[in-house]
């Protein structure tokens, strides 16, 4: 005896299944003088920006957010170096160490110091608050046309 196939609308209801839509820039900034404070510098140490964030944002899409030049070409896959960053030494210690492949993208970064991150992998919190990060005056850009990655 055959084995009934089934028509064309059960296969679909079968196979096919939907999820919730992700809302992309959504979040919610902390009121004026509740957020952790983040300051902005170029290479010569003039302020860009000074900025409030949440806990557990993380720098290159804050840059990306406020429209700081910090490009992040890998959009923050720890595959290059370009979103590296200078952090202010009294709050470099209160870090986490980096891990493996954040040191590996970092060994190629421009003007590398003792205090150096990929802003990817600096995420804020409480104990930052007042942080600083001074954009190098170059980085090694995987790109040679010129483009630079938006944000999502």
């Amino acid at each position: 005896m055959p084995i009934p196939r089934p028509c064309r609308a059960e296969l679909l209801r079968r196979h096919f299944s939907g999820s919730a839509v992700t809302r992309h820039g959504d979040v919610t900034r902390p009121e004026p003088g509740t957020g952790i404070k983040l300051n902005f510098k170029d290479a010569k140490g003039q302020l860009i920006k000074t900025i409030e964030a949440n806990e557990g944002d993380d720098i290159l899409s804050l840059a990306h957010e406020h429209d700081i030049d910090l490009e992040g070409a890998c959009e923050g896959s720890v595959a290059c170096s370009t979103c590296h960053v200078i952090i202010s030494p009294e709050h470099y210690d209160l870090l986490p160490e980096p891990e493996d492949d954040e040191n590996d993208m970092l060994d190629m970064a421009f003007g590398l110091t003792d205090t150096s991150r990929l802003g990817c992998q600096v995420r804020l919190t409480r104990d930052l608050d007042g942080i600083t990060a001074t954009l190098p005056a170059a980085t090694r850009n995987m790109f040679v046309d010129g483009k630079k990655p938006t944000h999502h």
